[in-house]
């Protein structure tokens, strides 16, 4: 899912193309992508685009007359910026919002539709959409320790809940993590103060980081691969993989469609933390710390 340094990606690839131009016509090629009913998607047509906004991890398209298009991309969804008029690619086009020299195409790449398109009268309409996360980059490290404590939930799960803190998703809550040098099972109402100290470091830090490297990579252009899994990330993705502050190969935790990824060495004094599959196929075997891991693959002699 796209977190807070692609969506500003997007606002900053969106922000030379859209405002101050006339959205001509919306294309829906999937019903299942409008999710409001009034008011209809032709009253957007033909009114000037008038800014961008970010709600969390949703795109907020402004029109003339207090109108607003609320796109949610998910996990799968994506943004490409075709020649005006033209269809997105195969099936995984959704809509296309035709201007007069160019065509933003929104496209979802998978069989689940989870995408998804509000069309929004009034400002006050927006309320519902915001998910109250707190924006870490704005607060304090005292409102920021406060927010997370409110809640005794794992590190990971509270970085990356939107009703806590606003535009973390899996991946850089990883980075973050790892940054902090803090195991993502630790529970936020152990944390004392320096550790919140250093988290809210690490997030102000990774998110900055990540959003000037993205827009620098892409310059001019459209972004055209907006992905969770990023060259240069330290742990997020890099499972077996070296370390690159320590040599500690990176382990992760795998649970539904998700998984968490972490350097025993930097993050939680050499152990391993229990996989829910693994661990229960291995109970009693499973091994805590990365040598008793490697002694376990090593093939025997």
């Amino acid at each position: 899912m796209p977190e807070l340094p692609d969506i500003r990606l997007y606002l900053s690839a969106l922000e030379t193309r859209l405002p101050g131009r006339r959205l001509e016509r919306v294309r829906l090629f999937t019903p299942f992508l409008l999710r409001s009913v009034e008011p209809p998607l032709a009253a957007v047509e033909g009114r000037l685009i008038t800014g961008l906004e970010r709600l969390g991890k949703r795109i907020v398209v402004a029109l003339e007359g207090e109108h607003f298009l609320v796109i949610h991309l998910m996990i799968a969804g994506r943004f490409r910026w075709l020649q005006a008029g033209a269809k997105p690619p195969g099936k995984i086009g959704l809509a296309a919002f035709d201007l007069a020299d160019g065509t933003l195409a929104l496209t979802e790449a998978g069989s689940k539709r989870r995408a998804s398109l509000h069309v929004i009268a009034g400002r006050a309409q927006l309320a519902p959409f915001d998910r109250g996360g707190l924006d870490v980059e704005a607060a304090t490290t005292e409102a920021f320790a406060a927010r997370l404590r409110a809640r005794n939930h794992t590190l990971k799960r509270a970085l990356t809940d939107p009703t806590i803190l606003d535009g973390i998703g899996n991946a850089y809550s990883d980075e973050i993590l790892h940054a902090a040098r803090l195991s993502p099972f630790l529970l936020t109402q152990r944390l004392d103060d320096a550790g919140y100290a250093r988290l809210h470091h690490a997030c102000t830090a990774v998110l900055a980081e990540w959003t000037t490297r993205l827009i620098a990579e892409s310059g001019d252009r459209f972004p055209g691969k907006v992905t969770a899994f990023r060259p240069g990330m330290a742990v997020h993705g890099r499972y077996g993989e070296p370390c690159p502050d320590c040599g500690t190969p990176v382990q992760r935790i795998r649970y539904a469609d998700n998984e968490t990824n972490y350097c025993p060495a930097c993050q939680t004094e050499g152990r391993l933390l229990a996989d829910r599959g693994l661990s229960r196929l291995l109970k009693d075997d499973w091994p805590r710390t990365v040598e008793e891991l490697e002694e376990l693959r090593r093939p025997p002699a």
